[in-house]
């Protein structure tokens, strides 16, 4: 059975910063997927943020371009997202989703990134 916990998140403050945890197990081949980072505020749509693919090609949406990082530990089967320079913009529900090489996709259950003073 194939399980996606996130953790990580929580409040800070405006040019703070915190990290986010994708762990996924019964995914075999974790290194072989590709894993999304995306972000939902209250009222608005689901937005794409990060990708990180099976090596080590990342690429970011604008918003978060230069503050953000993606990084993953195919041993832990983990993926991190590394959030710098908060703003209050970036307040959302923060989801990862695993894509494997059998083009399953697994979402984590979300958590909470709240940015304010």
């Amino acid at each position: 059975q194939v399980q996606v916990v996130q953790s990580g998140g929580g409040l800070v403050q405006p040019g703070g910063s915190l990290r986010l945890s994708c762990s996924a197990s019964g995914i075999v081949g974790f290194s072989s997927s590709h894993a999304d980072w995306y972000r939902q505020a209250p009222g608005t749509q689901r937005e794409w943020v990060a990708t990180r693919a099976s090596g080590s090609y990342t690429t970011y949406a604008d918003s978060v371009k230069g503050r953000f990082r993606v990084t993953r530990d195919n041993t832990m089967n983990t993926v991190y997202l590394q959030m710098t320079s908060l703003k209050p913009e970036d307040t959302a529900v923060y989801y990862c989703k695993i894509r494997t090489s059998t083009r399953s996709e697994y979402w984590g259950q979300g958590t909470q990134v709240t940015v304010s003073s």
